[in-house]
């Protein structure tokens, strides 16, 4: 039989490498499984494709793949005959011996099985088990370097305003034992939900953006930037600084470097309007300026002379775009007395308004396997904590993971984000009850969505709770009890690290690095203000103009990266005299994946400001 193994493959134009232990390996398969020869060569012609291989050539290393593929076919046509059968694996009995009754309490706590089938018929396939690591349940007892590590839920970083809160920020779990069926949390107000945005919709044509359309964004931020200067009162209406003059001259424009390596203090260009310059550049001298930290894409203002008409020497630099002059400074003292007292008796009657959220960026399984142990722990943790958000950053289903790369999963990317994401999320919100909600925001590194920035929702439309699980564009923002949330899934802070160029005050006071480089991005209103964008970045100037903007500063900031985790209280504006300062809280909730290893995630407490906040960085 061996000998007809091997013919069938040599005419079918595969070659062997490891004849013996190959053959040895097919004949086992065809008694295992009682093929004929042309039925296994039949199988391996669909794995050989399914994996994209490079030769027309058997080898030993591909057994166990090939073994695993023979095994799902004889499941899938069992299924096929008998659709409602069982096929136990190894999961199952080691659950039984163990006796590991989580998922058993979980059935008995009423979740609704029906739901299980979920938005599409792939949702309705049987969970697949096999050894190179895609699992849609909880391993049991497998030796992941995730499974064996030994800290666990370990408080990293912590800012405690309000120490005697009921709520589950501040007490974390040294272990996740709890009994859940007798042990639940109070259960909190549910929250109210307001998604904003004008990014693109599903489905949306991207890709096609024109050099007018790239013009055109670049000319509207530096347009509206010189308008939001002038209208604030405090500067002058900005001039053409190519023009030389011994007079002492204010321009808006952009930073730009005049070739392509990194931005230097000989590099640094001034793009100014088409309207004020023509869209010229000028070589921008920095050598008075004490401090400052500038970027490619940067829009500024720039007060200094240009005797020469080449050099524009720069005496002052305005990095931030002031916020709007309170209303009542020049009221009479008396009026102003009479209004401040009105407004504190308004803010004393008036609870501020309050939220709890649990906070977390892709990846959510190791680079090991496609088990979600992370995502199940990060699920396990907000059950017992009740949090009225569990905001999800992508990437869920991550281009980068070295299983997703090579394609050896059995499943398509929809059918694993499904089965693995919004399965888990549907039971947990379920489980939880309509108190929670659950938000989803996209990464251009998730490998079942559209590859482009600024990029459009999921289009996921689960049943009966469609109003708890929503999807946000990315960059995405939205109000939860009237406290506004900004989000962006792109690794900015990363990228502006590696473009900025900076010169720190003598005294220290600007030496918070990652402090600055978060400022950048309220300062600048946009959530991604570099220009000519990362490597890699697939930036779509037709769709970015209005969905990168950030029209109002949020109260919380989400910006995901691989840069150390941190949560950052930003303060802008209060500059100038009589400028209103605006205090904004910046949060890198880090990876909750790692490698092999575990992450963290962020947790927090907002109650009305900064001020009246708890939050925690916690390691999974």
């Amino acid at each position: 039989m061996e000998e007809e193994i091997k013919a069938e493959f040599q005419k079918n134009g595969f070659n062997f490498v490891d004849e013996g232990e190959v053959l040895k390996k097919c004949l086992t398969f065809c008694i295992n499984y009682n093929l004929k020869p042309s039925d296994l060569v039949s199988s391996w012609e669909v794995y050989y494709l399914n994996r994209q291989l490079d030769e027309s050539t058997v080898k030993d290393d591909e057994m166990d793949g090939f073994m695993l593929h023979l095994q799902n076919e004889q499941k899938e046509a069992i299924i096929k005959e008998e659709p409602s059968l069982h096929i136990y694996s190894s999961k199952d009995v080691d659950m039984i011996l163990n006796n590991e009754d989580e998922n058993i309490a979980e059935d008995i706590l009423g979740t609704p099985t029906d739901n299980l089938k979920l938005y599409s018929d792939a949702l309705d396939s049987t969970y697949k088990a096999n050894a190179n690591g895609y699992s849609s349940d909880k391993p049991s007892k497998l030796a992941t370097p995730f499974g064996r590590r030994t800290e666990k839920l370990v408080v990293k970083f912590n800012i405690n305003n309000l120490p005697n809160t009921e709520n589950g920020c501040i007490e974390h779990d040294d272990e996740n034992t709890e009994d859940d069926i007798i042990k639940r949390v109070k259960t909190g107000k549910k929250c109210s939900l307001m998604v904003h945005g004008s990014g693109p919709e599903p489905g949306c044509r991207f890709m096609y953006d024109r050099t007018e359309d790239r013009f055109n964004a670049l000319e509207n931020r530096i347009r509206k930037h010189a308008n939001a200067l002038v209208s604030s009162g405090l500067y002058e209406e900005p001039t053409d600084p190519t023009v030389a003059s011994q007079r002492t001259l204010f321009a808006v424009g952009m930073i730009c470097c005049d070739g392509d390596g990194h931005l230097n203090d000989k590099s640094v260009l001034l793009q100014s309007s088409v309207e004020h310059s023509g869209g010229q550049r000028v070589r921008l001298d920095l050598h008075k300026l004490g401090e400052f930290s500038l970027f490619p894409g940067q829009v500024v203002g720039i007060e200094g002379s240009n005797p020469s008409g080449h050099c524009l020497i720069a005496s002052k630099l305005v990095d931030q775009i002031p916020l709007p002059v309170d209303a009542v400074v020049d009221v009479h003292p008396s009026m102003k007395q009479a209004l401040d007292q009105e407004i504190h008796s308004t803010v004393v009657i008036s609870r501020p308004e309050e939220i709890s959220m649990i906070i977390a960026a892709g990846p959510f399984t190791t680079t090991d396997n496609l088990y979600f142990e992370p995502l199940k722990e990060l699920i396990s943790y907000a059950k017992r904590k009740q949090p009225q958000l569990l905001i999800l950053l992508g990437p869920f289903v991550d281009s980068e993971h070295p299983q997703i790369k090579k394609g050896t999963t059995d499943s398509s990317f929809d059918e694993i984000f499904h089965l693995e994401i919004l399965r888990r999320l549907q039971d947990y919100v379920e489980y939880m009850g309509s108190e929670v909600r659950a938000i989803l925001v996209p990464s251009i590194r998730d490998a079942n969505h559209d590859f482009v920035l600024p990029q459009p929702p999921f289009d996921i439309q689960p049943p009966d709770i469609i109003h708890q699980i929503t999807s946000l564009t990315n960059p995405g923002t939205f109000e939860a009890n009237q406290i506004k949330v900004g989000c962006c899934t792109v690794d900015v802070l990363k990228q502006l690290s590696g473009e900025e160029m900076s010169r720190c005050s003598k005294d220290g006071t600007s030496n918070d690095r990652m402090g600055r480089l978060a400022n950048h991005i309220p300062n600048q209103r946009s959530f991604y203000p570099l220009y000519p964008p990362a490597e890699g970045i697939p930036l779509d100037f037709s769709l970015a103009q209005e969905a990168l903007t950030i029209s109002t500063i949020p109260d919380i900031i989400i910006l995901p990266s691989d840069m150390k985790y941190f949560i950052k209280v930003l303060s802008l504006g209060g500059r100038n005299e009589g400028e209103e300062q605006k205090r904004c809280v910046c949060v890198n909730p880090g990876r909750l994946a790692k490698g092999e290893g575990s992450g963290t995630f962020a947790e927090i407490y907002y109650h009305g400001s900064p001020e009246m906040m708890n939050a925690s960085i916690i390691s999974i």
